[in-house]
């Protein structure tokens, strides 16, 4: 068995796709497979072909439905060879219905022989745009690989008697709404000793700009730039709290599923991706706008036993429902029925 991983971009960038990539890579080469990663960033998609050729697999998995399946459909349609596609966030939140992406969305979604969701919201959401593909949308979700860097560490600095640390983990980008939090936890700060930091790659220069502005001189406030994943688990330790105000997931995060594991509590925006795997009040709790986040935050601040007893349920979650060995095992029986069935693809038309 021989797959062809195709990602927007991967290791060493922390990006969702990157990471997950990588975590599925190891665990396929794990288990004896012939995996390789075709990175789009590094090769143009009018290489990718060529690519193809040299590494000859029998299964193209792509993820994102646009920034990575239309540059290897075509190889794909033309050999025969059966197209995975991994919905994994913005595509199927914002690609599939946006003018200038929705048409070469919608196309390799319905080349592909099987589509997979990290959770129902998204299976429902693609089903209902494009329904003669709901019986080729599987769900599998993510899992936690979360490696520690050997005698590295992020250096946060000491800590203030009573301090208590939110860490914000994305890439700097309008959908991950990073400057949300700023506003109620200034105010926060001026009762209690906190700190607030962002860490992830700026992916968005303007919404760069505008995250170091709001934050300049506030003293309470950082911007680390981009960790290296390796030492996201240092990061996670030295920290109380894990925020997330995306304004859309792909279903499950791989920030929050890693923020779990260490026993963080989350404090999370009330949208479908993060409601697929955190309970409000179980492992965190959910926001719908500034006041509850405001409110939801002081009670974090307050109260060390129950970021504790939140953390703890959130680690023990991840542990019962999101073990690697799962993710792995789900992706081979895949890889391996679509290998039984033949190298055939869909006949439906490729119009939007």
């Amino acid at each position: 068995m021989r797959i062809a991983l195709v990602t927007p971009v991967a290791y060493p960038s922390v990006r969702g796709n990157a990471v997950t990539v990588g975590r599925l890579l190891r665990g396929l080469r794990g288990r004896g497979v012939e995996a390789e990663v075709l990175d789009l960033s590094r090769t143009p998609p009018a290489a990718a072909a060529g690519r193809l050729d040299a590494l000859g697999p029998g299964i193209i998995h792509a993820f994102h439905a646009f920034q990575a399946a239309p540059a290897v459909a075509p190889f794909a349609r033309q050999r025969g060879v059966p197209l995975v596609i991994s919905l994994t966030g913005t595509d199927a939140n914002i690609d599939l219905f946006r003018p200038g992406r929705r048409s070469a969305t919608r196309a390799a979604i319905r080349q592909a022989r099987a589509l997979i969701a990290f959770h129902e919201t998204i299976r429902t959401k693609v089903a209902a745009a494009v329904p003669e593909v709901a019986p080729r949308i599987e769900i599998i979700p993510q899992s936690v690989d979360l490696e520690d860097a050997p005698d590295q560490l992020v250096d946060l600095g000491p800590c203030r008697p009573g301090e208590v640390r939110f860490l914000l983990p994305a890439g700097i980008r309008r959908v991950k709404n990073v400057l949300f939090p700023v506003a109620p936890l200034g105010a926060l700060a001026r009762r209690y000793p906190i700190r607030f930091v962002v860490a992830g790659p700026i992916l968005e220069e303007a919404e760069g700009r505008r995250l170091i502005a709001a934050i300049a001189g506030s003293g309470w406030a950082s911007y680390l730039g981009e960790v290296p994943h390796a030492l996201m688990g240092s990061l996670l330790d030295q920290v109380d709290v894990v925020i997330n105000s995306s304004r859309s997931e792909g279903g499950m995060a791989n920030s929050i599923l890693e923020a779990m594991s260490r026993g963080r509590p989350l404090l999370a925006a009330d949208i479908e991706g993060n409601r697929s795997v955190i309970e409000d009040g179980v492992e965190g709790f959910l926001f719908r706008d500034g006041e509850e986040f405001a409110e939801r935050a002081e009670r974090l601040i307050r109260d060390p036993a129950l970021r504790e007893r939140l953390g703890a349920a959130g680690r023990a979650k991840v542990g019962r429902l999101y073990p690697p060995d799962r993710e792995i095992d789900a992706h081979l029986d895949l890889y391996r029925r679509l290998l039984a069935d033949g190298a055939r693809t869909p006949s439906a038309p490729l119009a939007c």
